[in-house]
């Protein structure tokens, strides 16, 4: 299969799964009306937005694309999947931090310059975690609980999570290209979504209950 042709196979496995499950699919990601909420993966390839999965509301496009193939068959293809939701009450409690996956990367990209270290000695291998100088990186210790240290640690593939711009990002690496791929960086996206919000809620921090806001399709309620 040619990489054009592989390109194609994957836009129309993203398009009929948007549609099978009642999601917008646009095959480059705009920006909402002057008036409406901020949109999420803006210029974003083969863009999905709305409920990605029950109970995470979001949206999701190609991420690290590669140009693939030869002199007369080269496409642009992605190599991970982007998943973000906007979490403004999360921000509240830590406005930025980025954890990236060690697993398969010679330097990892250091976003920010203050590494946190958790007591999990599983997750500091696997996972590094930083937050930007000029915030204190207890409050990020502090939100994740052990369980949720544990619970990160059982996530199969490589993955990148953070909070940035008061939205969290969900980042899955493909193993291939296809729906069950698809489906599985959206079902561990919402995961994601749903324990962070439980890690607030013990910790008796207002949330939000999930809804289009977090997609961007509607303003949070007051």
């Amino acid at each position: 299969m040619g990489a054009k042709q592989e390109a194609q196979e994957w836009a129309e496995t993203v398009r009929r799964y948007g549609e099978r499950n009642g999601l917008s699919y646009e095959p480059i990601g705009g920006i909402n009306p002057k008036d409406g909420p901020v949109a999420l993966c803006v210029g974003g390839v083969n863009r999905l937005t709305g409920q990605l999965t029950e109970g995470f509301w979001g949206s999701s496009c190609d991420a690290d694309e590669k140009e693939i193939g030869g002199l007369f068959s080269k496409a642009v293809l992605p190599t991970a999947l982007l998943a973000k939701a906007h979490m403004p009450d999360l921000a509240q409690v830590v406005p930025a931090f980025n954890v990236e996956s060690i697993e398969g990367h010679e330097v990892v990209t250091q976003r920010f310059s203050r590494k946190v270290e958790f007591e999990s000695i599983d997750f500091n291998k696997r996972f590094w975690a930083t937050v930007p100088k000029e915030y204190d990186p207890v409050a990020l210790r502090e939100l994740f609980s052990p369980g949720f240290l544990g619970w990160v640690t059982t996530l199969a593939g490589e993955i990148d999570f953070g909070v940035n711009d008061r939205q969290l990002w969900f980042l899955w690496r493909l193993g291939e290209r296809s729906e069950s791929e698809l489906k599985a960086a959206l079902k561990n996206a919402g995961q994601l979504f749903k324990r962070l919000q439980a890690e607030m809620e013990e910790s008796g921090i207002h949330t939000y209950a999930p809804g289009p806001w977090h997609a961007g399709l509607e303003p949070f309620p007051s």
